[in-house]
Formats: structure tokens, sequence, C-alpha cells
């Protein structure tokens, strides 16, 4: 079993909380001499209560804001440059040294060579610049939080989502069902952006994504009942150190993970698998957006940086779908062990369990994307039926399964 980076995250957030504190009460404690009620609120500064709500700040600061904006950019980045090459182009190319305040090379500056990880951030300062538009008919209010809800719902997904065995805001026994009902709330606000942009196409848009996420919530709550009753936990660390063993059969040990994918819940994984594609709104099941009879769909009276929220969480959803499928069914960060480096007494491990979570979140994102560029779209009438009358049913057949296994062993 690897190890993980960082054991404790919310112990490291609390020492850095701490030293911080420190220092501040120093610098009260100093001005407490010409100012004698400062050294009052110096002593309040370093209550527990303090202490706790600072750690607590930096902890979710850290992760959601943090760790899930820079694996946003990584994913982005992911998605650009691989559909570019299932096209034949090179795709995003913006560098570094095509910068105008990069220092070396100025005369002969390439533009055109880099990797084009920094075009992400370029198009983010080009969407801050331009203006935002109301449409005069619209519900004002409405329509401008759509856009914070959508996001502010998929972020609230990497509250719970676990890095490693130590690397979590919150370690909740009902995890699992709190994502699934932070995930869910996403097709709400787009529903109501539809709506309160008071335009054919956006409301269009908008009603197919509600019928979306009737049709495809339940069989994905239906996949994770199968895997509760399987797994006794709705506790997403639980249930990975629960697959971080091999494979025994017949009382033979296999060279094999005890991944749920590979086992008696393979079906309510392939729904779940399914089931997520629809809630991200991908390539085949993109239906409320589609180009060719929608325009943008629901979002194409946004312009602006609410225009960038709204694209950029669709790659948010990406990311938070491909680390829900990796925890619940390929083992999460559990792999092999490549040996320890210390520096000083502090062991470091060569493969932490945070790169091989990360591994296999980039995995499952690169298939997504290669899934929407290699299939064509469906109707939204198949949509329907394949939720209905396919995912459904197969769903509870795999609530069935996992009560066989769990009642005959």
């Amino acid at each position: 079993m690897s190890a993980p980076l960082i054991p404790d995250l919310f112990g490291i957030c609390k020492v850095l909380v701490g030293a911080m504190i420190w220092v501040g009460r120093q610098l009260i404690y100093a001005l407490a001499g010409p100012v004698p009620p400062m050294a009052g609120f110096g002593d309040w500064l370093g209550s527990d209560p303090v202490v706790t709500v600072a750690t607590w700040f930096l902890l979710v600061t850290v992760v959601v804001m943090w760790v899930t904006v820079l694996n946003l950019f990584t994913v982005m980045w992911v998605e650009r440059k691989l559909y570019s090459r299932l096209q034949d182009r090179y795709g995003i190319m913006i560098s570094v040294w095509s910068l105008p305040f990069w220092p070396f090379n100025r005369t002969s500056r390439p533009t055109h060579k880099g990797m084009g990880y920094l075009q992400n951030l370029a198009d983010g300062v080009k969407l801050i610049q331009k203006e935002n538009i109301t449409p005069r008919n619209a519900d004002s209010a409405m329509f401008h939080i759509s856009p914070v809800l959508i996001a502010s719902s998929t972020l609230m997904v990497f509250a719970v989502i676990p890095w490693s065995s130590g690397f979590y805001v919150a370690n909740l026994e009902l995890g699992v069902l709190f994502i699934l009902a932070a995930f869910s709330l996403a097709p709400l606000g787009i529903l109501i952006a539809g709506w309160s942009a008071n335009n054919k196409y956006t409301l269009v848009g908008g009603l197919r994504a509600a019928a979306m996420l009737l049709s495809y919530s339940i069989p994905m709550v239906l996949a994770v009942i199968a895997l509760v009753v399987f797994t006794g936990s709705l506790n997403p660390v639980v249930i990975v150190q629960q697959q971080d063993r091999p494979i025994v059969l017949f009382g033979a040990t296999l060279p094999i993970p005890a991944w749920y994918a590979f086992g008696p819940q393979v079906l309510g994984f392939l729904v779940f698998t399914v089931s997520m594609i629809a809630e991200m709104e991908r390539v085949p099941f993109d239906i409320p957006e589609a180009e060719a009879e929608l325009v943008e769909g629901w979002t194409t009276e946004y312009s602006g940086m609410r225009f960038g929220i709204v694209f950029a969480f669709k790659w948010l959803r990406m990311l938070a779908a491909s680390a829900l499928i990796s925890i619940l069914y390929l083992g999460g960060w559990s792999g092999p062990v490549f040996g320890t480096v210390f520096v000083g007494s502090f062991p470091i491990p060569i493969l932490p369990e945070e790169f091989w979570f990360l591994l296999r979140v980039y995995l499952l994102s690169a298939f997504f994307v290669w899934l929407s560029w290699s299939v064509p779209r469906v109707r939204i009438d198949q949509i329907l039926n394949i939720g209905w009358k396919r995912l459904i049913p197969y769903s509870l057949l795999a609530i069935l399964v996992a009560a066989g296994f769990k009642a005959f062993g």
C-alpha cells in the first residue's frame, strides 16, 4: 500500500495557523503598551475557537481553491490538447517564453512552439475584460445567481472528496450521499439559467437538462445503493480502504486489485459511469446545449466572465466525476510502493497516494474526452429511453447481485 505525501492536512493547516497567529499576537503585545486594550484582543486571537475557525478556513481554501483550481487547469489543458490531436491539429501552444515579460530570447521569441498550458490563463484574462451583458427581458436576479449556483454546487463536492488517506477537508460517514446531493444541484441551476434568460433556445436547453436530470439521477443513485449494500459504508475513505487488497478466489490470491469495477459491482460501475457522462452533459449526452439546434443551449445569453464560469464548470464536473468514479470503483489512491526518501526525519514516498489518485483522475478525464470526440450525439428521445428503459433495470439488477453476494458470501 502506498503512503500519502501529506498524512494529516488538518494538522499541517493547524500548525500554519498557529504560527501565523503567534506572529500576530507578538505584534499586538508590542503595541499593547501604548494601546492597552490591544492585549485583550491578542488573548482572544489565541483562543481555541479562533484557531479552529481559522484552521478550517485555511483547509477549505487549500483544497477547494488551490488544489481543485490547479487540477482544473490541467484537465482543461488535457482536453484541449487531446481533441486537437484527435483532429490532427497542434492545438493550444502559448507558453511562458511567448509572454511579453519573458526576459530571455527577445529577438526571436517562439510564440507557437510551447505546450499551451498558459492558454487557459490567457483565455480567462480575455473573458474578464469582456462586458457582462444581461438580456433586456431576463429575470436579472436569477440570471446572475445561476452561474454561482452551478459553480458552487460543484465546488462543494471537493469538500468531501478525499485526495488521499490524509488529504481531505471533511471525512464524513455519509460522504457519498453528500457528494451525490451536491452533484445533483447543478442541473437545477441550469434549468433556472435557461428559464431566466427569457430566450427560447436557453429555455429548451434548460428543460432538456431537467429531463436528463430526472432520467439519469435515478440509475446513478440506484448504482450507488448497490455499492452501499455491497460495502456497508457511505464513507469514501472506507470504500477506498476496502479496495486496497488483492482478489482472493477459492483461497488463491490473484495479482489483481480488488477494485469494485472488476468484481460483482461491474454492472453498477457501468451504469454509474454512463450516468455520470449524462450528468456532465458530454457527448453523446450533450443535448441541453446542442449547437446545431440550440446555438449554445442554456449558455447562449451569457457573456464575459459569466460565460467563463459556466464553461469552466463543465470541466470542473468532469474532474469531480472522474474523482468520484476513481474512489467508488477504481481503488481511489491505492497503489504499489516504490520506496521512501527521508528528508531529515520526515519520510516522503517516491510515488505517494496523491499521485495514484490523480493518475486515475486524468486517465478517466482523457477517456471522457476521447469518447466525446469519437461518438455522435443521440436524440433527446433516445437519451430518455436509455435512462428509463436500460439503465434503471440494470441498476436494479446490480442491487440484486450485491444483495445476493452479501447474503451468501
